[in-house]
């Protein structure tokens, strides 16, 4: 497999919005910056073994935070919405919760 591919994929994004997403087949993960849409493609069909039917992305500007009178920046962030084909899922971490 080629080592690329295993590091376009940073980790899932957990929120309402992926959860309910993810009731529909689509799935919400963190990417690098630097990742196109064909190797997230790639890499989510080869690391979870499903069949992927499209990716969307977006670069998610980093927020406005301030520490003291300083003010700073959070570096932004690339989120690919991942549409699964018919029929397949993805597990990540759900099951017994207890």
């Amino acid at each position: 497999m080629n080592q690329r591919l295993l590091q376009v994929i940073l980790g899932p994004v957990v929120s309402e919005k992926s959860t309910a997403a993810g009731e529909n087949g689509t799935h919400v993960f963190k990417v690098r910056r630097d990742a196109t849409k064909s190797e997230i493609k790639q890499a989510v069909e080869k690391i979870f073994e499903v069949q992927v039917d499209s990716v969307r992305t977006l670069v998610q500007d980093g927020k406005v935070k301030r520490f003291g009178r300083q003010f700073g920046r959070r570096n932004h962030w690339k989120k690919a919405y991942v549409s699964l084909a018919e029929g397949q899922t993805i597990e990540l971490g759900e099951g017994d919760q207890g």
